[in-house]
């Protein structure tokens, strides 16, 4: 009973807040509505099994954001996209350690609270790992909301700024108009899916590898979408996963982790200033070194979503195959690697 109490909470708050427009509302909605009826009741419950539902279904889904023409541009993209990615990855280690040094947090929690995957994946891989995933979810919101709130701002101010002349779009990113990630399935293709991915993140539990379940469902996913073309998920099941994920790391926060959240103000800051700062720097790399254009290049440093970037550029007139090439590519290797990274680093300074 307490279970069905706690998942129709769960998914009645994660409704309200996506339906207000709040960036990754199920998830957040949900985290929130669970966590306040423990905190009032001390008996929200949810499942282990379901964090492995969702780190499943969350795999799945970044696998299938990939297809074959896609495939075709990555020669061309290797540079820009190893220049964002070693950018990434400098300022997850320092900032991770840099906030772990002026806070309360310990150095696992710091180092996932910062890296630049989507909000309803890195506190699932979190908790697996054994950090605060209370934290780690209000700071990967905070990164989320600012990503998709205020970096698209800043770019369309600067860019305007600095530009004397209407920017010349190349042909080649013209041919990427109104780019759209295509999400038509059927039921066979769905069951087909889902089965994969299961096994896939059953491999990946059983293998021990940091957020293993997850980067072994998306694998599993990416590889059966490349090789038979099988493999879109209709979005409503990834908003089943934010809901489950978000009511398990609910279900996990008590009265006295809430008084942690006052000593985050400093990492929030810091967060903003140095992912604004990298935004800035990578930026004017790909657009000097790679010849992007300054809009486009900016886009590419956004810490935000694949799925987000592709309709945000639109709205400031940037249509790109490459930008959204580089954000999945980007997804894909964060959620892969970068867990492997932070368990490195946490085991050479502890």
């Amino acid at each position: 009973m307490q279970l069905l109490i706690t998942l129709c909470i769960a998914l009645a708050c994660g409704f309200l807040l996506y339906k207000l427009k709040v960036p990754g509302g199920m998830m957040v909605g949900a985290i929130l509505g669970s966590a306040i009826y423990n905190i009032l009741t001390d008996s929200a419950v949810f499942p282990a099994e379901a964090k492995f539902l969702a780190q499943v279904i969350a795999g799945a889904f970044i696998g299938s954001g990939m297809n074959r023409s896609d495939l075709v541009r990555l020669p061309k993209l290797i540079k820009p996209i190893l220049i964002l990615l070693l950018n990434l990855i400098v300022i997850n280690i320092v900032l991770g350690i840099l906030i772990w040094n002026i806070s309360d947090l310990d150095l696992l929690t710091s180092l996932m609270s910062v890296v630049p995957g989507g909000m309803s994946d890195i506190p699932l891989i979190a908790a697996d790992m054994g950090a605060n995933t209370g934290v780690v979810a209000t700071l990967q919101f905070v990164r989320m909301s600012v990503g998709v709130g205020l970096f698209p701002i800043l770019i369309q101010k600067l860019d305007t700024k600095l530009s004397h002349e209407k920017p010349k779009k190349s042909e080649e990113n013209k041919k990427g108009s109104n780019i759209k990630i295509n999400r038509e399935y059927n039921y066979r293709h769905l069951a087909i899916t889902l089965c994969v991915a299961l096994v896939g993140g059953y491999i990946g539990k059983k293998s021990g590898v940091p957020a293993g379940i997850l980067a072994f469902s998306m694998i599993s996913v990416l590889i059966l979408k490349l090789t038979t073309g099988v493999g879109n998920l209709p979005l409503e099941l990834k908003r089943l996963a934010q809901v489950l994920s978000g009511a398990y790391i609910g279900v996990g926060i008590r009265a006295s982790d809430i008084a942690i959240v006052k000593t985050l103000l400093l990492p929030v800051l810091l967060i903003i200033l140095f992912y604004l700062l990298n935004c800035l720097w990578t930026g004017f790399v790909l657009n000097k070194r790679c010849n992007f254009e300054r809009k486009e290049a900016l886009l590419a440093a956004t810490p935000a979503g694949a799925s987000d970037m592709a309709l945000i550029s639109s709205d400031i007139g940037v249509d790109s195959v490459d930008l959204i090439v580089m954000q999945i590519v980007r997804m894909i290797v964060v959620i892969s690697v970068f867990p492997q990274m932070v368990s490195l680093v946490v085991n050479i300074l502890q």
